[in-house]
């Protein structure tokens, strides 16, 4: 594993993030990337008052870093406790009035609730999938195929997933105090 210090001086992001070993197993790789991943966006949240964590900084876009990791924390939810193992607790932030009620913010929404919401979802995924194999069936099947998914397959899904959130971070990171990062 490579750790590397991400520091911009000039902003407050300062963090650790470990690559995964180029040589790891297929496993310990996804595990590995997917960790990255999470970290990257904790990392685009680092230093920020939770008044600039919540600013919906592209109008009229309602997308904040907020309500990035609160999405975060429902994606990992629904494919590790849902679709893995079949456990279905029910949604964290949305319903069915307000289906994208993790981005939907208000004053009295904190980054310590959301961050701490998302680092048990992630606890529970890790515990959920610590219990897979790779090439182990979900309990939960596709909506639009109705075949279950494997675990790499889910692995592989929750790496785009945060991949493609994390280009959202960096922009609304950059937005909100000029920091940038890689």
């Amino acid at each position: 594993m490579v750790t590397a210090a991400c520091v911009n001086d000039h902003t407050r992001m300062t963090t650790q993030r470990t690559e995964p070993a180029q040589n790891a197993d297929e496993r310990t790789m996804l595990e590995g990337w997917l960790d990255y991943h999470r970290q990257t966006l904790a990392w685009k949240c680092e230093g920020l008052s939770d008044a600039q964590l919540r600013t919906a900084s592209a109008p009229p876009s309602e997308l904040s870093l907020m309500g990035l990791v609160r999405h975060m924390a429902e994606v990992e939810r629904g494919w590790f406790r849902k679709v893995l193992v079949g456990d279905d607790p029910g949604p964290i932030y949305f319903s069915e009035d307000d289906p994208d009620g993790e981005f939907h913010l208000t004053e009295q929404d904190t980054w310590d609730h959301a961050h701490a919401v998302w680092q048990a979802e992630i606890e529970v995924a890790r515990q959920n999938a610590a219990g897979f194999a790779l090439d182990d069936l979900s309990h939960g099947k596709s909506r639009s195929t109705d075949e279950p998914f494997n675990l790499r397959w889910i692995y592989t899904h929750m790496i785009e997933e945060y991949a493609r959130h994390n280009g959202h971070a960096d922009l609304l990171r950059e937005r909100v105090d000029g920091a940038t990062g890689e």
